[in-house]
């Protein structure tokens, strides 16, 4: 009897060995997914996201087409930097992504500033400008650079005017953007056209194809990464149709984040600020690398774990890193290639100050 009962058990042993072994679980990314289709993604995601408009509308400020004219130039001109050498495009390269590629800018004689040049793209609709938000809008953030030592490095705003007014061909650009102005040329103007020209530099993308209801805009890969960044929390921070830039931030929120920089502390002398930050958009963020106000991490896939780490208290794997990292690739766009095409500059006059070499 026991050994019909010891063949018994070993029969069955066997037959269990050459049963299939278990699936393997799917990886998180791949779950996120499997437990929506598109069109749930999609609404999902346009809860929280919202519409990118075609423009940054300003009631202070509308745009026109003779404004534009004009801005486009001024952004181009380095004859408003004390060396003629330095424009807006030279930080905000609007064929690169509106940024300069560097951890941070050269400016004046070499001079490095002490924080990462954040995209022109798309900044006209965040909170503010600057890292810090010292600046309310485009238009205050443009009168900036342009005088600071260590940027443009013109000496004043009598400066910069004197400049524009010593070229002949500027006169009747801010007379036709600034209509019925006894002298339109002025630094407050200066500043309205370059912030309407950047009013419209807007940045669709094959994101927001899919949200218009494009399945296919779109790959599984990219799907799946965003589903993972609406899962982990991500959209805590990065949300509206910027995809960030709405709010201020602790950098080190869960975890602290090593860091010298005070962040919005300097500028409010509140402690309460101390390595608080505008959160960055992360519209274009796979053309705009480095990352952070420091410009110290090289990569997306350096990045994201990172930030989940430090504002999410989370621990991300390989795999749901590589689907938020496709799905930021998803946030790249462009303006129409005339609208950002470098336009010619008016010619200097005679009396136009020649470069400063001190």
């Amino acid at each position: 009897m026991k050994r019909i009962v010891w063949l018994a058990a070993t029969v069955a042993a066997l037959a269990c060995s050459q049963e299939r072994a278990p699936a393997p679980s799917a990886s998180p990314a791949a779950a996120a997914t499997a437990t929506q289709g598109p069109t749930a993604l999609r609404e999902r995601a346009k809860a929280i996201f919202g519409t990118l408009p075609d423009e940054a509308a300003s009631a202070t400020n509308p745009i026109t087409d003779a404004k534009i004219a004009l801005g486009r130039r001024l952004y181009y001109d380095p004859r408003l930097s004390k060396n003629q050498d330095i424009s807006c495009n030279s930080c905000h390269d609007l064929a690169h992504g509106g940024v300069d590629a560097g951890p941070t800018s050269v400016g004046h004689r070499g001079q490095l500033g002490q924080r990462n040049a954040p995209t022109v793209y798309n900044a006209a609709l965040q909170i503010a400008q600057f890292w810090d938000g010292r600046a309310a809008d485009v238009e205050a953030q443009a009168k900036g650079p342009i005088l600071n030592p260590a940027e443009m490095a013109m000496p004043s705003d009598v400066a910069a005017l004197a400049v524009l007014r010593s070229i002949p061909g500027y006169a009747p650009l801010f007379q036709a953007a600034f209509p019925g102005e006894s002298d339109p040329i002025s630094y407050d103007n200066l500043a309205r056209a370059i912030g309407a020209f950047e009013r419209r530099l807007i940045t669709p993308s094959p994101f927001d194809a899919f949200l218009e209801g494009r399945d296919s805009a779109l790959s599984a890969q990219e799907q799946a990464g965003l589903a993972t960044f609406l899962d982990v929390g991500c959209t805590s921070c990065h949300n509206g149709a910027t995809v960030g830039g709405r709010l201020y931030q602790k950098l080190g929120l869960v975890n602290p984040y090593p860091t010298q920089d005070p962040g919005r502390a300097k500028l409010t002398g509140d402690p309460a600020d101390q390595g608080v930050f505008k959160v960055p958009s992360l519209r274009n963020v796979a053309k705009t690398a480095p990352y952070f106000h420091d410009g110290s991490i090289a990569t997306l896939a350096e990045v994201v774990p990172v930030m989940a780490r430090h504002q999410l208290g989370r621990e991300l794997d390989a795999e749901q890193v590589q689907a938020i990292v496709a799905f930021l690739g998803s946030l790249s766009g462009a303006p129409d290639p005339s609208y950002i095409a470098k336009p010619e500059l008016p010619a200097s006059g005679s009396d136009t100050p020649k470069p400063d070499p001190s």
